[in-house]
């Protein structure tokens, strides 16, 4: 909608239609859909009050993280011996490749 314009442009703009804008200082923004993780790290996050409504800009740097399935957390538990956080920690680490993450858990 706005392209990217310096979010203190925005702030500014915003102020001028007499919007109350604030900002927050916010170390990180996680968005959570059904299929992966949204991770916006170094965000710039202002809030707008909008007829009632509060309404978030944030600005940052993007990456995507795939959800992993706890059935697969299990069976890679199953064939490893391993425990949940080494198991997960591997799959995050290879991006939930099953076989890569079980041949190198039994490794160690």
């Amino acid at each position: 909608m706005l392209g990217k314009m310096d979010p203190k442009k925005i702030q500014q703009m915003m102020k001028k239609l007499n919007l109350n804008v604030q900002q927050v200082e916010a170390e990180e923004v996680i968005i959570k859909t059904k299929s992966k993780t949204i991770i916006i790290s170094g965000p710039e996050v202002m809030i707008a009050n909008m007829m009632g409504k509060d309404v978030y800009q944030i600005s940052g740097e993007v990456s995507e993280a795939e959800l992993i399935d706890e059935k697969d957390v299990q069976m890679v538990m199953e064939k490893t011996g391993k425990d949940r956080d080494a198991v997960v920690k591997k799959l995050e680490e290879l991006n939930n490749d099953l076989a890569r993450a079980i041949i190198e858990l039994k490794k160690k």
